[in-house]
């Protein structure tokens, strides 16, 4: 039997999760994608009250989008361990915060580290980079 402690995962540790509306502008419901729509996975902010849009850049992400419901409702991890896809080019520093960054497509929804030269993204930062060893699922903790 192998050794359980050679194997490093942080797999649902810490995991928790709140219900959000969609802002139905950058995160839309789509019967026909997995999970409800094409920007689960992604990296999300609020746009409004109670609402979620797709992260931008330097914008705070508050989480990843786990699925969109056809009334107009999400479910977003807040907390714990998860993995969110790196920006076009981004830096991605473990123990550095994130903020929302663009993808090449100039696609919302994906992460950086923080430019800690810029006083409004210090602000804007939130969580720490764990892993950045696979740029398109960076193990980031919330």
């Amino acid at each position: 039997m192998a050794d359980p402690r050679n194997t490093v995962a942080f797999d649902g540790i810490g995991y928790s999760a709140q219900t959000f509306l969609i802002d139905d502008s950058t995160i839309t419901y789509s019967a026909t994608a997995t999970n409800g729509s094409s920007k689960v996975g992604l990296a999300v902010a609020l746009s409004t009250h109670k609402t979620v849009e797709t992260a931008g850049d330097g914008e705070e992400v508050i989480g990843k989008l786990i699925s969109v419901e056809p009334d107009g409702k999400c479910v977003v991890q807040t907390g714990g361990y998860m993995t969110l896809p790196g920006g076009n080019g981004a830096s991605l520093t473990p123990g550095k915060a994130i903020v929302g960054a663009l993808n090449a497509s100039s696609a919302e929804g994906y992460i950086r580290e923080v430019a800690t030269g810029t006083a409004a993204e210090l602000g804007r930062c939130n969580g720490m980079i764990i892993d950045a060893g696979t740029t398109t699922a960076v193990v980031v903790k919330l």
